[in-house]
């Protein structure tokens, strides 16, 4: 059973989500709360498995919210789902700094949570399509993040074209597709290169490809 606990300041928001969630009989909503200050108290009590995160709350907003709990021994490896209506590219790019996992917009489909939610309990958190094009572009117009890492001098070639492929948004699956990998292999790749390059996830993968220089900015 996989508990998620639910952070978010409006009511109805999370007994729908709830109801969502429950609909499956692998999902449990072990807690709710309405700003970042109650969820980490609650979270440090009852150790769910998956957080879903706001980001406008009062009281302790889900920026700082995450940010804490990145810094709480308790806390600090519970995956973080951001679920918001804000698509903006600040608050793409600081709830990623902060150390969110994922970031999903309130429109996706309830069998979309429901495997967003999934795949962070395996560790394999995602983002939505349309945010995850927008950090990579705003990623790409940063002059600062253009010059290559030293730790990358380290890898294999195939180790740099998954992350070449990483880098441009593409799934396991469709980069076991375009290098003819299975898709098992592509992620055992992807995950060999989170521990060597000490990435958190696959977005800090993202920015750690930009900035080496292996995504070309312009191209689509």
């Amino acid at each position: 059973m996989t508990g998620v606990l639910l952070v978010d300041d409006q009511r109805l928001l999370r007994a729908g989500l709830r109801a969502i969630l429950e609909a499956t009989d692998d999902l449990e909503v072990v807690g709710e709360a309405d700003n970042g200050r109650q969820a980490l108290e609650l979270g440090r009590r009852l150790r769910p498995d998956v957080v879903l995160m706001d980001l406008q709350m009062p009281v302790m907003d889900g920026h700082e919210a995450i940010r804490a709990m990145r810094a709480d021994p308790v806390l600090g490896r519970t995956p973080v789902l951001v679920l918001t209506t804000f698509d903006d590219d600040d608050d793409v790019v600081e709830a990623i700094a902060a150390g969110a996992d994922g970031y999903l917009l309130k429109d996706l489909d309830a069998e979309d949570l429901r495997r967003a939610v999934h795949h962070a309990a395996a560790g394999r958190a995602e983002m939505d399509p349309g945010v995850l094009r927008q950090m990579m572009d705003r990623i790409a117009r940063m002059p600062t993040l253009r010059q290559r890492d030293q730790e990358l001098d380290g890898l294999t070639e195939r180790e740099l074209q998954i992350l070449t492929h990483v880098g441009r948004g593409l799934t396991n699956d469709e980069i076991g597709k375009a290098l003819f990998l299975s898709p098992e292999t592509a992620r055992t790749y992807v995950s060999r290169l989170l521990t060597r390059l000490g990435a958190r996830d696959r977005a800090q993968l993202i920015v750690l490809a930009h900035r080496a220089g292996l995504v070309d900015p312009t191209a689509k």
